[in-house]
């Protein structure tokens, strides 16, 4: 039944079914292979997340930290000297802010400064007078440096008007100090004046280098400061508004918005979600609780009035009777408002931590500038490194929307310096706690690993495709065999009855016309070698057709026994000669004395229907040749084997068909047009039978003709 079905379906047909049965197989295969991935992608997508909120959560925790210590700190740690101790007991020490160089857990801190409400800068590293450098164990070489950095502070603060200069670009000490040998020393009050206070500072705790800078660039940064519409303390304030800062944006690598970011993973309600805890922690300090300021009692030492002439004379010999007059001071104690820190990027490129400080309705602001490459470098980028997000991410650092440095530990470098580069998935966004609320981490997927699970669903995928593409290329071959093998056995059918037709009619033809006595007796022996012959005929195709289906059917068994060569081949010649003979062909016979004597261990009946086969095979192929002339010899060959030959002089075999013409039911020419007999099952049979009696056969041109060629191991060589 399937055969009847695949004689009716061509190859064109047979590959388009499969192809759509594949495609039924395929598409949902790979559809659900495809889910699990996804599905396995999108669980590794939120586990990096998890990670990236841990890893922002750390750095936020560690920055909150940091600025805490900072908060404590008190008021009077930002000048020179403190005066710690009880009230019996007070005494002068150097403020913890003082050290050289800078100490601070805040990484890339430059220094620390505070800003008077006139503008004035003082910074807790310069001494009261260069004078005292000597006193407080400061050598010349270290007090350079800490001018060095006094300037450097000031200069920062002063390109961004955040402090205020006189025309020479110094703080004139020494005629402040004459002025106050003209005003009334002030009473020792509990209760003193704003005034007071700032000219304690000034004189105590104030360097005087506090403001100095270049003669020339000095008199550019006033003169820009004096015009300046927003000065001193009041741009402070106005620093949280500047969004846009030209020389800051030219150290960024572009806003978050101009960035290749996709968002593949995000579906839309995890991406509602994720913006709405966004907001959350947005509003957090908000809605939970802003900082507020927080009060504190402070001492200071009460306004001195120092004379003219003695200030002459410390300054010209020793430091230690300007010291007396310290240790002489009355000590007047106040309370100040003191507001959390703020933070906000310069536009020289630096960030400025700061808050204000309230005394007697003056106000203060102290803070302590930071180096932008070092404060990310330190507080962020090695955090991330240490994680294995370095390898899968890149992390971002964003300010008020510009991308000021980003990272990947794929880099080479570490760090990303063109925008080109920052491009991928968003995995995380979120934002730092006050006071560095104006700060983003974003976090994009360069390479998002499958994991383990997603190697076992790629080889399961690998292996199912391989199973599928060999399955249907096995399949096609299987069903392109047995279209083949369907169309042959039909050829088979069309050349059999025609092979048993064609011979019995002439046997019947000849037979009636022998029986009514219509051939004379001149006639009478042809016909009946006719008759015979045709009978031979069909004796052999009943044969051929008889081994065909033993043999398909494994029910005939080689029947092996040992026989000379020489035995062998007088079997041959007496079956074949009176089929050559009677066919118009000679034939030779030839056979080396080495090889006669060879045994060999075949079944002889079927050595003799391969023999007769092949015989009858030349005969079929030569018959319209001008030389009828068949060869059939044996010799031995050198690796213990006898060969055996069989020779005609016909027009050969086509070179693409000679690995074909052994094949079942093949025959070389079409049966609509084919003019040689034949059913395409003897060159079959022969190399069936061959190959069971464990022997090979081989097929070469010749010119003219074509040669078979047998071997077979002697019996000595099996036995060996």
């Amino acid at each position: 039944m399937l055969r009847s079905k695949l004689a009716g379906l061509d190859k064109k047909s047979l590959r388009r079914w499969l192809i759509v049965f594949f495609l039924a197989l395929a598409v949902p295969t790979a559809v659900l292979i495809q889910q699990s991935y996804s599905r396995l992608k999108w669980e590794t997508f939120h586990q990096h997340q998890r990670m990236a909120d841990e890893l922002a959560n750390r750095i936020d925790n560690q920055f909150l930290q940091l600025i805490e210590t900072e908060e404590q700190r008190p008021f009077t740690d930002y000048a020179f000297l403190n005066i710690v101790g009880e009230i019996e007991a007070r005494f002068f020490q150097r403020s913890p802010l003082s050290n050289y160089p800078v100490e601070s857990a805040i990484p890339g801190v430059i220094g620390y400064f505070q800003v008077d409400s006139s503008g004035k800068l003082m910074t807790p590293m310069m001494p009261g007078l260069t004078t005292d450098a000597s006193y407080y164990g400061i050598s010349g070489a270290e007090l350079a440096q800490r001018t060095a950095l006094h300037k450097k502070i000031e200069t920062i603060l002063s390109q961004n008007n955040l402090v205020k200069s006189d025309n020479n670009g110094r703080t004139d000490l020494a005629r402040r100090d004459r002025l106050n040998k003209d005003q009334p020393r002030k009473s020792a009050s509990p209760k003193v004046t704003i005034s007071e206070i700032s000219s304690t500072l000034d004189d105590v705790f104030s360097s005087e280098d506090s403001v100095t800078s270049t003669s020339g660039s000095a008199t550019e940064e006033v003169a820009e400061y004096e015009d300046s519409p927003i000065q001193g303390q009041a741009a402070f304030d106005q620093l949280k508004n500047n969004v846009a800062k030209s020389k800051s944006q030219q150290d960024t690598l572009g806003r978050v918005e101009d960035l290749e970011l996709t968002q593949r993973y995000q579906q839309k309600e995890l991406a509602a979600q994720q913006q709405t805890e966004n907001k959350e922690r947005l509003l957090e300090p908000t809605t939970k609780g802003e900082k507020l300021a927080r009060f504190e009692q402070n001492a200071l030492p009460a306004p001195m009035a120092v004379e003219a002439d003695k200030y002459d004379a410390d300054m010209e010999g020793s430091s230690a009777s300007f010291q007396t007059d310290l240790t002489s001071l009355r000590i007047n104690t106040f309370e100040s408002e003191i507001d959390p820190f703020e933070f906000s990027q310069l536009e020289s490129g630096n960030f400025v931590l700061f808050r204000k400080v309230w005394l007697n309705d003056q106000r203060y602001i102290q803070g302590l500038l930071i180096e932008k490459k070092s404060f990310i470098e330190y507080a962020i980028h090695h955090a991330f490194s240490e994680t294995a997000l370095a390898q899968m991410s890149q992390l971002l650092v964003v300010y008020q929307g510009e991308v000021l440095a980003a990272f990947s530990g794929r880099s080479a470098r570490g760090y990303l310096s063109n925008s080109r580069e920052l491009s991928g998935e968003l995995l995380y966004q979120t934002r730092l706690s006050d006071p560095l609320s104006d700060i983003e981490l974003l976090f994009s997927i360069t390479e998002l690993p499958a994991g383990p699970g997603g190697k076992v669903i790629m080889w399961l995928a690998a292996l199912m495709s391989f199973v599928l593409l060999a399955g249907f290329y096995l399949m096609y071959r299987l069903g392109v065999g047995q279209i083949n093998l369907a169309n042959q056995q039909q050829d088979f059918v069309s050349a059999v009855s025609h092979e048993l037709k064609t011979p019995l009619t002439s046997i019947r033809m000849y037979g009636e016309m022998l029986r009514e006595g219509w051939a004379s007796e001149d006639k009478k022996k042809t016909y009946y070698d006719f008759i015979f012959d045709e009978s031979e005929r069909l004796s052999r195709l009943i044969n051929n057709v008889l081994h065909l289906a033993k043999m398909t059917r494994n029910e005939q068994d080689v029947v092996l026994k040992k026989i000379t060569v020489a035995e062998l081949m007088d079997g041959v010649r007496s079956k074949v000669s009176t089929q050559i003979e009677r066919a118009g062909f000679e034939i030779e016979f030839h056979c080396d004395e080495n090889s006669g004597q060879q045994q060999l261990e075949v079944d002889e009946d079927w050595f003799s229907q391969i023999m007769i086969n092949l015989v009858d095979n030349a005969i079929k192929f030569s018959a319209k040749e001008e030389r009828k002339r068949i060869e059939i010899s044996c010799q031995k060959l050198s690796q213990s084997k006898v060969q055996f030959n069989v020779r005609d002089y016909g027009p050969g075999i086509d070179q693409q068909q000679i690995k074909k013409i052994f094949k079942l039911f093949y025959r070389t020419e079409n049966e609509l047009t084919r003019e040689t007999v034949g059913t395409g099952i003897g060159l079959a049979l022969v190399h069936q039978m061959v190959v069971n009696m464990s022997g090979q056969i081989d097929v070469v041109n010749k010119k003219p003709g074509a040669e078979f060629r047998l071997s077979f191991p002697s019996s000595s060589f099996r036995q060996a």
